[in-house]
């Protein structure tokens, strides 16, 4: 008789993520132009990369890594007022639909040119349009894509995902931007959550919550196109094959960002204690460095060479062509 899991396989990894957040904490205190979320993520990667990670650290790490960003943003929540994520939200709508469209049609050009395969094309496309990821975990069932698939889309969306970590900053400053431009910049042209959140906090807190506020209302996304997806594909079946035909709401929803928003509306209406709030910031930012640690301690360098060059293609021309449309419509837009 098979015992269920009681949390302990977690409790190595869990605790690695911790000590290596407080370090990564106290090294960006003492190089704020850096931060303490891009030291997270390179810990994480060195601590792959040295091939010196106990492996009953990993299911801890992989735990730090999904769940602990979820619960590190919804305790920013209460440190937003509904009326500002309201509004930064809505006004993003203008620049993250645009992008969104630009990201499917510039993947499935690069697709056909290459003549890879649809489904692969499909995902790279929806991981850079919506949130990396999670847009591909959500769509996967949908297309019914195969582990190939999926393992090469979630490695070429991880790969730029981690470039976008280095080069957002540098060339936000760069340009000169204001935190409010660089937060919609990162938001709307950065693949994965983990990543805007580490771009965005390491360019400046500000950005970092005006960028998280964005990738949110973006990531919402996910659900129309799923379900659009799912009605485009039943279209091309048998009236049998449509029978029975399911998707798991739990599985294309993102639950967390409603969990995140109610955390926003309790602090408006005063249910939220103030004096709460400074303790609340810092164990987001705590949480968000362990979660960092975790996704960062998810890279393989072995990976991204045996992926070919397509899918690397595809995701290159696909995120040049968001990141370089979200410029110009905030500078067309006056945002």
């Amino acid at each position: 008789m098979n015992q269920k899991p009681n949390g302990t396989q977690y409790v190595p990894g869990l605790l690695l993520a911790a000590l290596t957040a407080g370090l990564s904490m106290v090294l960006g205190k003492a190089v704020p132009i850096l931060g303490s979320s891009l030291f997270a993520i390179l810990c994480g990667i060195l601590l792959n990369a040295s091939q010196l990670l106990p492996q009953n650290s990993r299911p801890g790490l992989a735990y730090s890594g999904k769940k602990l960003l979820q619960y590190s943003i919804i305790l920013m929540g209460f440190t937003l007022s509904f009326q500002k994520v309201t509004q930064l939200g809505l006004s993003s709508l203008v620049i993250s639909l645009p992008t969104i469209s630009i990201a499917f049609l510039s993947a499935f050009a690069m697709g056909y040119l290459l003549k890879a395969p649809k489904i692969l094309t499909a995902l790279v496309g929806m991981g850079t349009a919506i949130c990396g990821g999670s847009a591909i975990a959500a769509a996967s069932p949908v297309l019914e894509a195969d582990e190939n698939d999926i393992a090469l889309s979630m490695s070429t969306i991880f790969f730029f995902n981690i470039l976008a970590v280095f080069l957002f900053p540098f060339f936000g400053h760069l340009l000169a931007m204001t935190d409010r431009q660089f937060g919609f910049w990162a938001g709307t042209a950065i693949n994965d959550t983990s990543s805007v959140v580490a771009a965005a906090f390491s360019y400046s807190k500000a950005a970092g919550e005006v960028a998280t506020v964005v990738k949110l209302t973006r990531a919402l996304m996910i659900i129309p196109i799923c379900f659009g997806m799912l009605g485009l594909k039943l279209l091309g079946r048998s009236k049998q094959d449509r029978e029975g035909k399911q998707v798991a709401l739990s599985k294309i929803v993102p639950w967390f960002i409603f969990y995140f928003l109610l955390a926003s509306l309790v602090t408006s209406f005063g249910w939220f204690p103030s004096s709460w709030i400074p303790f609340c910031k810092w164990l987001s930012q705590y949480l968000m460095a362990m979660a960092l640690v975790g996704i960062g301690s998810q890279v393989s360098i072995q990976a991204f060479r045996k992926q070919g060059v397509a899918p690397l293609l595809i995701g290159l021309v696909a995120w040049l062509a968001v990141s370089i449309s979200s410029l110009l419509l905030q500078h067309v837009l006056r945002i």
